[in-house]
């Protein structure tokens, strides 16, 4: 399932390094700090890999 804004991707990312652990769990916020526990690591992997060209910023629920 790909991002559909550029904040998702990189909320995306920052979920996916901390699931890694490269980075402290700690410094999550908001969506990121979410995802890392409700998503496993591959879908935190489609997210972050989703082309960013053409995507808005932010997309309104």
């Amino acid at each position: 399932m790909p991002a559909k804004s550029k904040a998702q991707q990189q909320a995306a990312g920052a979920a996916l390094s901390a699931k890694r652990g490269k980075a402290p769990r700690s410094k999550l916020k908001g969506a990121s700090k979410q995802m890392v526990e409700s998503m496993s690591e591959k879908e935190l992997e489609d997210f972050a890999s989703t082309e960013r060209k053409g995507k808005p910023r932010y997309v309104s629920h």
